[in-house]
């Protein structure tokens, strides 16, 4: 049965398996962990449309008011209000957004909580990053680790840590997000209005967005439709638009197959439903250890064979630490370039 038979059908049972859980703590990267993605334990899908909407809503109301280097300022976020007296200098962040955030805007963290099952800092962000404390992963932090680097300012997300808020803002003032992924633009500039940097975020992404839109205009008016696939230790995940890697997608104009229409960020999928995947391009990240994921299996399948995509040479293998992980300006730059190399002849 081709994909545009089952369009339709596909759309629905697409909808329908978001629907996995209520916003909570879960693994990372779009972080699904929410969102957009990382790895862990099972991820906390959002529900629905309206649930992605509504979140972005309200994150683009967040922030304060005080201009550039005035203090104190009351930064308004997920949680609530919360009162810097002064301009941050040692900073603990609790994903690989915030992290990702902190390090484009010129500050070496203090501490870092990493993905479940890797210690060390994301390899595009080792440079500007200095030698930040561990302080647990980001689905066990360690408290005592963080009140141990005395922060004046913590960054996470209400998705990931909503339940250890109040310990952390009595240790520093915290500022959370709603969720990593789809909203990380706004993220990034609730992160730098705490920081007061402003400006620089702004004129990253500015550049960010002149960039994505270059690319569009070179890619040309016919446009290539794309699939993105996650292996992962338990799940097989098509990433649908509500993700990081989906708003890139939708900022250089590259359209989702017809069965993919939904504002929603992934669905899990068996390796006998990659057909689902279906493109004229698909792009693949692994998480962890492939051979601990379902990726060989789904690619020794005869539908994985058979896909467009797979056909024509345009299955490719992408770093799952900047597609779905990096959850950032300084990511999503890097896959702008990625895309160039693969779409532009």
């Amino acid at each position: 049965m081709s994909i545009r038979r089952r369009g339709t059908a596909a759309v629905v049972a697409l909808a329908a398996a978001l629907s996995l859980a209520a916003c909570g703590g879960g693994d990372s990267s779009d972080n699904d962990s929410a969102s957009g993605d990382s790895g862990g334990k099972k991820a906390a899908v959002a529900t629905g449309g309206k649930d992605f909407a509504d979140a972005a809503k309200k994150t683009a109301s967040y922030g304060t008011d005080a201009k550039a280097g005035e203090f104190p300022r009351t930064i308004t976020h997920a949680m609530g209000t919360t009162e810097l007296k002064k301009r941050p200098e040692r900073v603990v962040v609790l994903d690989v957004g915030e992290l990702d955030n902190v390090v484009s805007l010129g500050v070496e963290p203090v501490g870092y909580a990493p993905t479940e099952g890797d210690a060390s800092l994301p390899g595009y962000l080792e440079k500007g990053a200095g030698s930040p404390k561990n302080v647990g992963t980001i689905n066990n932090l360690n408290l005592e680790a963080v009140a141990a680097l005395k922060p004046d300012l913590i960054l996470g997300s209400q998705l990931r840590a909503a339940d250890k808020y109040k310990a952390l803002s009595a240790i520093a003032p915290t500022v959370f997000a709603i969720r990593p992924g789809f909203t990380w633009k706004e993220n990034y500039l609730l992160n730098a209005q705490a920081l007061d940097r402003t400006a620089e975020a702004k004129a990253a992404l500015a550049a960010y967005d002149k960039k994505a839109a270059a690319l569009g205009k070179d890619i040309g008016p016919d446009k290539p439709t794309v699939s993105m696939v996650r292996y992962m230790p338990d799940r097989l995940r098509l990433y649908a638009k509500a993700s990081f890697i989906g708003t890139i997608l939708d900022d250089v104009g590259l359209p989702r197959p017809e069965n993919q229409q939904v504002v929603d960020l992934a669905v899990e999928i068996s390796p006998e439903k990659i057909d689902d995947a279906d493109a004229d391009w698909i792009f693949t990240g692994v998480y962890g250890d492939p051979d601990k994921t379902q990726r060989d299996t789904a690619r020794s399948n005869p539908l994985w064979k058979n896909l467009k995509a797979v056909k024509d040479g345009h299955a490719k293998d992408v770093s799952d630490e900047t597609w779905y992980l990096g959850l950032g300006v300084t990511a999503a730059d890097l896959v702008l370039d990625d895309l160039r190399g693969f779409l532009v002849k």
